[in-house]
């Protein structure tokens, strides 16, 4: 079992929910699916292990003050696949 990385909510308003992510090494988000279209910004380099529905997996690397944008529907689990601590700020779109 992982440990659970840490979930802090910066904004949460009418228009959007920012919330930002801090992972130890090996830590997840758990199962979830997103509710709201939204961008990600990566604070440190983040060497995700993307769990997906199914049993598939994926390994993404995002360099720190890269941003990605995935639409409403996403279902997944965030891991941090690296040696390091991994932080990444999540903007949804309500």
């Amino acid at each position: 079992m992982r440990q659970t990385c840490t979930a802090s909510v910066l904004v949460d308003d009418d228009r959007v929910r920012v919330t930002r992510f801090d992972f130890a090494p090996g830590a997840e988000t758990g199962w979830h699916r997103h509710g709201h279209d939204y961008v990600i910004v990566a604070v440190t380099d983040c060497p995700m292990l993307l769990e997906e529905p199914g049993g598939a997996e994926r390994r993404v690397m995002v360099p720190a003050g890269t941003a990605y944008r995935r639409s409403e529907g996403v279902e997944h689990n965030v891991v941090n696949d690296g040696a390091g601590v991994m932080s990444f700020v999540e903007m949804e779109m309500k």
